[in-house]
């Protein structure tokens, strides 16, 4: 992405969605919550973000790129989008309401 494009998102487009899986339900426990976030977004720019999306004070952050499968459909070959997302550890005490039930 150019700088320019870069400007011009704001904070709240940084993060996608939050991932609701099994493995990140486990994560919940040591006060960890996953995102999917845009590819280009950096560590700081995801934890301004959660910070000012949810009033909690983050700890760290930690990001992993997922590349796309590549898959046939009725012929054609295509690839799934690469992703990034994010782990993201609160402050003891604070936390953030998603899930199933949220």
């Amino acid at each position: 992405m150019s700088n320019e494009k870069q400007l011009t998102l704001s904070l709240y487009d940084l993060i996608k969605r939050p991932l609701i899986t099994e493995k990140s339900q486990t994560g919940l426990e040591a006060n960890q919550y996953t995102f999917e976030v845009l590819p280009s977004a950096t560590k700081v720019q995801i934890k301004q973000a959660v910070e000012s999306m949810f009033s909690v004070s983050v700890v760290s952050v930690n990001t992993m790129n997922r590349l796309g499968k590549n898959k046939v459909f009725r012929g054609r070959k295509g690839q799934r989008q690469d992703t990034k997302k994010a782990i993201v550890r609160l402050k003891s005490g604070d936390s953030i309401a998603v899930g199933l039930g949220a």
